[in-house]
C-alpha cells in the first residue's frame, strides 16, 4: 500500500474480528513506527503490547471501576470539557457514529454500552499501551514525539490490513493498566491503541470523520511574491 493510500483511507476502527494477530506482525509494525522523528533523537516512547489474559484483566478492571462510579484516573493532564468549535467537532463525530449504529438519542442503554466498549478497548484482540519517560512529563515535546510515533504505528498497521483506534478511554483507569501490565514507575501512561482485524459487518467501521479544508487549516505566505520573481526571471 502506498503512503498516500494509507493516509487517505485510514479511519478509526471500533469493531474487530475474533482473530489473533501474530507477534511477528506486531514486531514488524512497531519496527516501522519506531522510525518516528523525535526531538534530538530522544525517542521517549515505550510500548506495552497486551493480548489474551492480561488484556482481559484490564478490561474487567476498567469496567468494574467505571460501573462502580470510580472517577477516571489518568497520568497526564486531562483536556477537560471541549468548548466552541472543538466541541462541535466532537459532537459531529458522535452523531455520525450513533447514526451508523442506529442508536437513538433517548436510548440510554445502548449509548452506555457504546461508552463501555471504549473502556474495553472495543474488544480488540490487542491493546498497545503507549508510555513515555517520566522524567519528561513536563516536557510537552515528549508528548508530541510520542504522538508522532503513535500515528506511525496506526499507519503501519493499516498498511498491513489491520485496523486501529487511538483510545484514551482504555487507560482512563490507569492504576488498573499499570498493575496488570507491570509498567515501570519511570514511565507515564499516555494512551493506548486498540488493534485488530477490522470486522466489515460492524457498521461503525464505515464512518469516516470529516476534515476541514486546508484553507481553514494552513496559511501560505510569500508565494505571490515568489510567483512575481519567477515571472521576472523568465522575462
Amino acid at each position: 500500500m502506498k503512503l498516500d493510500q494509507a493516509i487517505q483511507e485510514r479511519r478509526s476502527i471500533r469493531g474487530f474480528k475474533d482473530k489473533p494477530i501474530p507477534k511477528e506482525l506486531l514486531e514488524e509494525i512497531i519496527e516501522l513506527a519506531n522510525r518516528a522523528p523525535s526531538s534530538m533523537n530522544t525517542q521517549p516512547w515505550h510500548l506495552h503490547v497486551l493480548t489474551g489474559e492480561p488484556l482481559a484483566r484490564v478490561r474487567q478492571g476498567n469496567t468494574e471501576r467505571m460501573l462502580a462510579g470510580i472517577p477516571p484516573s489518568r497520568e497526564i493532564h486531562d483536556h477537560g470539557a471541549y468548548q466552541g468549535v472543538h466541541r462541535e467537532r466532537q459532537v459531529e463525530i458522535a452523531v455520525q457514529l450513533f447514526e451508523a449504529m442506529g442508536i437513538e438519542r433517548h436510548d440510554k442503554e445502548r449509548r452506555q454500552d457504546w461508552v463501555m466498549r471504549g473502556f474495553r478497548q472495543f474488544d480488540a484482540p490487542v491493546s498497545i499501551v503507549v508510555c513515555f519517560d517520566r522524567e519528561l512529563l513536563d516536557n510537552t515535546i515528549a508528548h508530541f514525539d510520542t504522538g508522532a510515533m503513535t500515528y506511525g504505528l496506526v499507519l503501519a498497521a493499516w498498511s498491513r490490513g489491520l485496523g486501529a483506534v487511538i483510545n484514551g478511554q482504555g487507560i482512563m483507569q490507569s492504576p488498573v493498566v499499570r498493575e496488570v501490565a507491570n509498567i515501570p514507575e519511570d514511565q507515564v501512561i499516555l494512551t493506548c491503541v486498540a488493534l485488530g482485524w477490522p470486522d466489515d459487518e460492524f457498521v461503525a467501521n464505515s464512518v469516516v470523520s470529516r476534515r476541514r479544508p486546508i484553507s481553514n487549516t494552513a496559511r501560505f505566505l510569500g508565494f505571490d511574491e515568489q510567483g512575481v520573481m519567477e515571472s521576472e526571471n523568465r522575462a
